[in-house]
């Protein structure tokens, strides 16, 4: 599942490149008995199967070897939940092994012994930690220096400085009569770090306002928020004024 990953864009270019180095580990080259088995019944029964610990202890040792400054994470729904600021903080890391959980998920023993870190995408479950795996990795590896070429590029990501992204707009300047914003046009980059400023923010306190809750704010963007704030309440007294909550004359009254 790996291997097309690493073989695509961005992470392709950055193993060409030496930035990074991956490598997929198979558990089953651990194994002693004939059939190479992973997985066993739960002790206490129950549904489903659970990766047994001896070969994925031993996979992780030697993972552990040649890479002896790696952290170890397990990908499982029990995990903390993955953001930005997680990917920033493993992208300084030396190295990181990824457990990739199947099944019912691996025998706690593992989990108490081998594990630094326990990370979930999501609050769902999917088939095994193959994906989620990806994930993680996919936003590391955009953080480390080089990878994306420019040098702010990563910082200007969405989540990076704590709001989603402001929306982008390229060629044709009209696309089926609706235009790119005039002040992207006009060549005056402060006006447009502006707008792009107030824009971010506009769509965060839309769609994510919990990213504001534990922010810091600069001068700046609490003027935005103010103003975006009296607009608000223009159009709520006006509303108000006009009678929006009133009954249609369609609506009969009791």
């Amino acid at each position: 599942m790996f291997q097309p990953f690493w073989e695509t864009g961005i992470i392709r270019r950055a193993l060409d490149r030496r930035l990074i180095h991956a490598k997929a580990v198979n558990i089953r080259d651990f194994t002693s008995d004939r059939h190479r088995t992973t997985d066993d019944r739960p002790y206490g029964g129950g549904p489903g199967m659970v990766i047994k610990p001896e070969p994925l202890a031993d996979a992780i040792r030697s993972a552990k070897a040649d890479h002896p400054g790696s952290r170890t994470i397990l990908m499982t729904p029990q995990g903390r939940i993955f953001n930005q600021e997680v990917a920033r903080r493993l992208s300084r890391e030396e190295g990181l092994i990824f457990i990739c959980g199947r099944y019912e998920g691996v025998d706690e023993r593992i989990s108490r012994r081998f594990v630094d870190d326990e990370i979930s995408i999501g609050d769902y479950v999917l088939t095994g930690g193959e994906l989620p795996a990806m994930v993680v990795m996919d936003a590391v590896i955009r953080l480390i220096p080089d990878v994306l070429g420019g040098a702010d590029s990563a910082e200007k990501d969405s989540f990076s400085e704590g709001f989603l992204e402001h929306a982008h707009y390229t060629r044709p300047p009209v696309f089926e009569g609706d235009p790119v914003p005039e002040i992207l046009l006009s060549g005056n980059h402060r006006e447009i770090d502006r707008w792009r400023l107030e824009a971010s923010l506009v769509k965060t306190v839309i769609r994510r306002p919990d990213l504001l809750e534990s922010r810091a704010l600069t001068a700046a963007e609490l003027e935005i928020l103010k103003r975006c704030h009296g607009h608000i309440e223009k159009i709520v007294r006006t509303q108000s004024a006009s009678g929006a909550d009133s009954p249609s004359g369609d609506e009969s009254v009791g």
